[in-house]
């Protein structure tokens, strides 16, 4: 019996409870909201920018951490023979001029303000006048292995700072020979020096003077944008030496350098494997002749006076003018009406050719 009452219950209890649910979601007298949270705008922190370096490459129209303008740069005398390549230390010059020497190859002289850091430079070749009046314009102190008779006149006479690693007490120290070079290319290619040792050993010699005199100045003036205004298309620039040796520098915009090749293939640093890249390409023409008598078809470059070139920055260029006054005066550049040029923050590579070579701007 009572089963049976709580059978006919349930389902009257089942309805008031589903009545009281309805009320409680639907129809309460009060609606409780919860608030929105209040979103913050926090403003983008920018990063400062940095701190200008406090000094400049005066070679390049860098900054750096340390006062180099009265440190005499390094100046070596560079082989380009083909079979003498891959050379060392060259992506790291602040300045490399290349100019012909005797059977139409070329050597070059690579410049550095500081030798920190380079590596293994070589192989390091023999001198030339017009290399040591290159040198001497930058009061540099001058690196060699050998060199002609003129050279060898050049730099008695006018009081050149000269290292050489044939005749003189140097080899075995600051020059060695690297044997691989000397068994695949032979005795006269493997002559090499770095930058650490130079570091080390430069400051033991007496009769080495590492500071610029008072007053030095470089002749050069440099531009964040060295970009000629008024320039015409530079994307390549060619420069044939000779009938052996021809230059060629192609623009990059991503890097705003050129890329260098010679011999059909990019100049490569054997340090690093990569190749060779520069902010300012000079062509500077002047007068180029062989040596009446000289047996080994040596020449006679003139790197004093002036003369005509071209300057190419920022894939474009302009026609230029070279000024260098004596041989222990700084090479100057001007554009053709007499404005001083100004070159482009970086490195740069110098080519130094006879007149009427053939150089292709386009």
């Amino acid at each position: 019996m009572k089963r049976g009452i709580w059978r006919g219950l349930l389902p009257v209890c089942v309805l008031l409870m589903l009545a009281g649910l309805l009320t409680a979601c639907g129809g309460g007298e009060e609606t409780v909201e919860t608030p929105s949270p209040q979103v913050t705008q926090t403003p983008p922190v920018e990063s400062p920018s940095p701190e200008p370096l406090p000094y400049v490459n005066p070679l390049t129209g860098e900054g750096c951490e340390v006062d180099l303008s009265g440190q005499r740069p390094i100046a070596i005398m560079l082989n380009n023979l083909k079979k003498a390549l891959p050379q060392l230390g060259v992506s790291q010059a602040d300045i490399i001029y290349e100019v012909p020497a005797e059977g139409g190859i070329t050597r070059m002289l690579a410049l550095y303000q500081s030798v920190e850091g380079v590596g293994e430079i070589g192989s390091v070749r023999s001198a030339r006048d017009y290399y040591v009046s290159l040198a001497l314009g930058h009061d540099a102190v001058y690196l060699h292995a050998g060199g002609s008779p003129g050279a060898y006149t050049a730099i008695k006479e006018w009081g050149v700072t000269a290292l050489d690693c044939v005749n003189g007490p140097y080899e075995g120290t600051l020059f060695w020979r690297d044997q691989e070079r000397r068994r695949t290319m032979g005795l006269e290619h493997s002559v090499l020096t770095s930058g650490e040792v130079i570091q080390e050993l430069l400051p033991t010699y007496s009769r080495v003077e590492l500071e610029h005199p008072d007053g030095f100045d470089t002749g050069l003036s440099f531009a964040e944008d060295g970009t000629p205004a008024g320039g015409e298309p530079a994307q390549t620039v060619s420069v044939r030496f000779s009938s052996y040796k021809t230059g060629v520098f192609t623009y990059d915009e991503e890097s705003g350098q050129y890329l260098v090749e010679e011999y059909d293939a990019p100049y490569v640093d054997g340090n690093t494997g990569e190749q060779v890249a520069v902010t300012n390409v000079l062509v500077l023409f002047t007068d180029i002749s062989a040596i009446p008598g000289d047996t080994s078809g040596r020449l006679s470059v003139r790197t004093t006076g002036e003369g005509t070139g071209y300057f190419a920055c920022g894939g474009q260029y302009i026609p230029i003018r070279w000024e260098k006054l004596s041989h222990d005066s700084p090479m100057t550049y001007a554009r053709t009406d007499g404005t001083p040029l100004e070159l482009g923050v970086g490195s740069s590579y110098i080519n130094i050719v006879a007149q009427g070579a053939q150089v292709t701007l386009e």
